[in-house]
């Protein structure tokens, strides 16, 4: 790597730790958006096919095992949780018109989001997932910025997630995407609160 780009990257990573030790969060999300953007390697995202479903299977179990783990979520109380993420349950979802995203970084893929639209003006951003060692790097919020792009090149006017009632860090998280916060739900099925949030698409 040139020396010039080593330095640069240095600075970048100071100027990160820099923001997340003020508490200016709304500065670090912003940061965190745009960092792989200078990176001498890029990131890229492509649209996942059907050669690809042990990999999305892979990434989305991968990414949310460590979810299950600090809700106590597991295949009895929970069967249908994310982490416990099959080739068949993505083969499935492609099949009824869901797309996939995959991110890759220098051709090593390390996360993935899902996009569905079940109507008009209307996308659901399901299953964002970015492999625990490749968090904090601005890799979640490119997968988000990438459905919000893609959607409203369709069209759609909003766009809706359901995250876990009391994961309120990744609500956090999202509110900083441009994410606000709708009801939240019980479901007799599920052993935790379903809150919706959505993000308004001007012009689309």
């Amino acid at each position: 790597m040139p020396p010039a780009i080593h330095l640069c990257l240095l600075h970048l990573n100071f100027l990160r730790l820099a923001l997340h030790c003020s508490g200016l969060a709304s500065l670090t999300a912003e940061f965190e958006r745009w960092l792989p953007f200078f990176h001498p390697h890029s990131m890229k995202i492509r649209e996942a096919s059907r050669a690809d479903l042990p990999t999305v299977a892979m990434l989305v179990s991968k990414s949310n095992k460590d979810v299950a783990v600090r809700f106590g979520l597991n295949a009895e109380n929970c069967p249908k949780h994310p982490s416990f993420c099959t080739e068949n349950w993505v083969q499935a979802d492609l099949a009824r018109g869901e797309a996939y995203f995959i991110l890759e970084d220098q051709s090593e893929p390390i996360g993935c989001v899902a996009y569905e639209s079940p109507g008009p003006g209307l996308a659901y951003l399901n299953r964002l997932s970015v492999l625990p060692a490749h968090r904090n790097k601005g890799a979640g919020a490119r997968l988000v910025q990438h459905i919000v792009e893609h959607a409203r090149s369709l069209s759609v006017q909003t766009i809706s997630i359901g995250v876990i009632g009391e994961h309120t860090d990744l609500q956090r998280w999202y509110n900083k995407l441009g994410f606000k916060d709708e009801e939240t739900r019980r479901f007799p099925h599920l052993p935790f609160s379903v809150k919706y949030m959505s993000h308004a698409l001007p012009g689309g």
